[in-house]
């Protein structure tokens, strides 16, 4: 990195960047299309309509080399507390294991209080082990065993 990157909203002409962080590990590259850009665009137009979500790039002099999403989950339980989704978190090629993943972490934590939520949460791959320890790091805690439905 040549200068300190700065987290900032993402806007349309950054998402072949993402999409392209996205798709830049064995896991992303089954599941992303870097060549068909209509479905991000239409995912991209629903993201910034809606005020929970938070779809942020790290910007190192113009150039995109980290992203993630993070959305507010209003929410009845904990006394009708929210809570933040911390998703989609990629740091691109060149610049991993330079402190900025735990940069752009920090920066959703932060975010995340000043909305006003009292627990942060993500998922985690099973498979991704090297991100479960960057997260445990950080202070994050393995607390519960997650599920999915394919739609």
């Amino acid at each position: 990195m040549t200068t300190s990157p700065r987290m900032r909203p993402a806007g349309a002409d950054d998402l072949p960047a993402i999409v392209a962080m996205l798709a830049d590990d064995p896991l992303g590259a089954t599941r992303e299309d870097v060549d068909d850009p209509a479905p991000y665009r239409r995912a991209f137009e629903a993201i910034t309509a809606d005020p929970n979500q938070h779809l942020v790039v790290a910007d190192d002099a113009g150039t995109v080399v980290g992203t993630l999403q993070l959305t507010v989950i209003p929410g009845l339980s904990r006394k009708g507390a929210s809570r933040a989704l911390i998703e989609a978190v990629r740091v691109r090629e060149g610049h991993r294991g330079g402190g900025l993943g735990a940069t752009m972490i920090g920066w959703a934590v932060d975010e995340a209080r000043r909305q006003g939520c009292v627990l942060v949460q993500l998922t985690s791959d099973a498979a991704r082990e090297d991100a479960h320890r960057f997260y445990e790091r950080l202070g994050f805690v393995a607390s519960h065993v997650g599920f999915k439905l394919a739609l």
